[in-house]
C-alpha cells in the first residue's frame, strides 16, 4: 500500500504504483511477434524493481502508455511499415500528445526474410516515438534501430530479445533516478 500522500496520488491514476513499469504492445497474427514480445518481457522482468506488461495493441489503454515509463512497440513487417492494428494505437495517442514525453521507447518487428523491409518497419514506430518526444536508445553493437527477427524467435534471437528488455528496463530506471538493487 502507498505510504505517503504522492505516492497515493501516482497509485490513483496508476494502477502499476511507484515501480518503474515497461509496457509491451504488440500486434502479431502468425504469432512470432508475439513471441518477441514474451522475449523483451522476460528480460525486462529480471531487471529487480521493474514491473513488465505485456498487451496486445488492440487491448492498450492510452491510460497504459500514460503510466508506462517505458515503452515497447512491436510489429510484424508488413510492406516495410507497421501493421495497421499498431498504427491505430499510435493514432489514437494523438489524444494524449504531450503525456509520453521523457518516455523510453523501444521497437521491433518480425519479418519473412532478410533485406524485407525491416528497418523501415522499425524507423515508422521509432518515427511515431520521436514526435511523442519519447527517448529512443540506439545500439551500437548491431541492430541499431530495434530487434528485427527473421520468423520465430530462437537461439541467438531470443537472447538478443532478453537483452534488449533488459537494456529497455535498465534505462528506464536510470532515467527515473531511482536505483536497482
Amino acid at each position: 500500500m502507498p505510504s505517503t500522500a504522492w505516492q497515493r496520488y501516482i497509485a490513483s491514476f496508476c494502477p502499476y504504483g511507484i515501480m518503474i513499469t515497461v509496457l509491451i504492445s504488440y500486434y502479431s497474427r502468425s504469432g512470432n511477434t508475439r513471441a518477441i514480445a514474451r522475449a523483451i518481457a522476460k528480460g525486462a522482468s529480471e531487471v529487480k524493481g521493474v514491473k513488465v506488461r505485456l498487451k496486445s495493441a488492440r487491448n492498450t489503454t492510452l491510460s497504459d502508455l500514460k503510466c508506462a515509463d517505458a515503452i515497447v512497440l512491436g510489429s510484424p513487417t508488413y510492406y516495410g511499415v507497421m501493421a495497421a492494428e499498431l498504427k491505430d494505437l499510435i493514432d489514437r495517442s494523438v489524444a494524449i500528445h504531450g503525456s509520453l514525453e521523457g518516455k523510453v521507447g523501444a521497437a521491433f518487428t518480425s519479418s519473412g526474410g532478410v533485406a524485407s523491409g525491416a528497418e523501415t518497419t522499425l524507423l515508422s514506430v521509432i518515427q511515431a516515438m520521436l514526435v511523442h518526444g519519447m527517448i529512443v536508445q540506439g545500439y551500437p553493437e548491431g541492430q541499431h534501430y530495434g530487434v528485427a527477427v527473421v520468423g520465430d524467435p530462437r537461439g541467438a534471437s531470443v537472447k538478443l530479445c532478453r537483452d534488449r528488455g533488459k537494456r529497455v528496463a535498465e534505462l528506464a530506471i536510470r532515467l527515473s533516478g531511482r536505483q536497482h538493487r
